[in-house]
């Protein structure tokens, strides 16, 4: 299964973001989506599955859960917008992702690329960076990966300057 994980991309979605949506099985987005366009427009080229984030307005809040559990190629992944990251988790999340870990754990909010084991709870934590226009980073960023019999193999970083 070949995944496009994304964030913050806060209304925006151009042909970068949409190649490599096509080349994907599935996309997955760790919220801040902004105009629902965005997510429209990818669910109808691939699977999506999404949260919403903080700046998502009630119709996306309806549309997509805050937190979106499930299994795919025996994984268990959970997807949540604010999640922190090893060692600093957030207050929302914490005791969960201890008591009943993800093997894969995913979030967004921070605008920050991240890929972190986290060895104290068997938990491979990403967070995609940002691939919208708004915010403090410079490069945008998303990742892709596969998934095979529970394992990721191939992950790579997508970067475009701003």
């Amino acid at each position: 299964m070949k995944i496009l994980l994304l964030s913050d991309t806060h209304s925006h979605l151009d042909d970068f973001i949409i190649k490599y949506v096509n080349q994907a099985d599935e996309v997955w987005h760790a919220g801040d989506i902004g105009d629902l366009k965005v997510t429209d427009q990818i669910a109808a080229l691939k699977p999506l599955r999404a949260v919403y984030g903080n700046i998502d307005d009630d119709q996306a809040r309806m549309q997509f859960p805050l937190n979106n559990r499930f299994k795919c190629e025996g994984m268990d992944i959970w997807i949540t917008h604010i999640g922190g990251y090893p060692g600093r988790y957030n207050q929302r999340v914490r005791s969960e992702i201890y008591s009943n870990p993800p093997d894969l754990f995913i979030c967004g909010h921070s605008h920050i690329l991240k890929v972190i084991n986290d060895k104290k709870i068997n938990c491979l934590h990403m967070n995609p960076g940002a691939i919208g226009m708004h915010g403090f980073h410079k490069k945008r960023t998303m990742l892709r990966f596969e998934i095979n019999d529970g394992k990721i193999s191939d992950l790579e970083v997508v970067e475009k300057d701003r």
